[in-house]
């Protein structure tokens, strides 16, 4: 199955996701999981039903693994930024990243209020509604052209996930609660960075699809502590940062690493590393 092919299945999948989503009957629990919401759960088997049809693997935040013989797996987030969406804050999503043995290869994240979709297929670039994402000097001005040649954090608009201990040093902050939206707006230049300041850091499921997204859109990636984004254990949380441009990642780390320390390995499927 080639990359269009994929991604023509996430599409699929996505639309699931999006009809079970616009069914939330708001703060109703599952009370299997802490912090699992009923939407949560509808949204993953709507997502499950279409990838396993398709024959994919799937390593989902919401229901763990299932068929992990097959040979292509998707790391599946049914919806990333449940806290979001159970308030009626418009800022969640779905995010779907296919793994081969050569590491990530196709991925959806759709914005389930507004059907916004970034796309991206390793080796073949981004986009986003079908727009070509690539680097830029317009960033914001020109929405969806792509990341910002920003490269100074003291000019820097950056999205977070959990408040640092103290500033450091951006000029201005935003936490919106959905890291694959987030990492997608740094993509499309209407971030200029983004930092996670967990102290347990983030599933791969939270942020893998918008990784590849950045990837594909030229955008400089790291990892808070130095560690691969894509562990070999795919339950190992991770502390994603990325920035426009490498000047800009090179203080963005510096400034991460003076705080917190490695999180520990092993968060397991049907846990959150996130708070949201």
């Amino acid at each position: 199955m080639d990359g269009d092919e994929i991604l023509a299945v996430f599409d699929r999948a996505a639309t699931g996701v999006a009809e079970a989503v616009a069914r939330i009957d708001g703060w109703k629990m599952t009370g299997d999981r802490e912090g699992q919401y009923s939407f949560d759960v509808a949204a993953d088997e709507a997502a499950r039903k279409v990838l396993a049809e398709a024959g994919f693997a799937v390593f989902s935040e919401e229901s763990g693994s299932h068929d992990p013989e097959r040979e292509l797996l998707v790391v599946l987030d049914p919806v990333d930024g449940s806290s979001n969406a159970a308030r009626g804050l418009p800022w969640y999503s779905t995010s779907m990243c296919a793994v081969d043995s050569e590491g990530l290869l196709a991925a959806l994240v759709q914005n389930l209020v507004n059907g916004k979709a970034y796309r991206a297929i390793r080796g073949r670039g981004a986009t986003v509604d079908g727009r070509p994402l690539a680097p830029t000097s317009e960033g914001y001005r020109r929405r969806g052209s792509g990341p910002t040649s920003q490269r100074s954090l003291g000019a820097a608009t950056v999205g977070l996930t959990y408040l640092p201990p103290r500033h450091l040093g951006w000029a201005q902050y935003r936490v919106l609660g959905s890291i694959a939206l987030d990492l997608c707006a740094v993509a499309e230049g209407v971030l200029d960075a983004y930092i996670d300041c967990t102290p347990e850091g983030h599933a791969t499921w939270d942020y893998l699809g918008g990784a590849l997204v950045c990837a594909e859109a030229g955008v400089a990636m790291g990892e808070a502590w130095g560690r691969p984004l894509l562990p070999g254990n795919l339950s190992e949380a991770r502390s994603p940062v990325v920035a426009a441009t490498q000047a800009l990642l090179g203080e963005v780390l510096a400034q991460r690493s003076t705080f917190g320390a490695p999180a520990p390995e092993g968060i397991g499927a049907g846990g959150s590393a996130s708070p949201v």
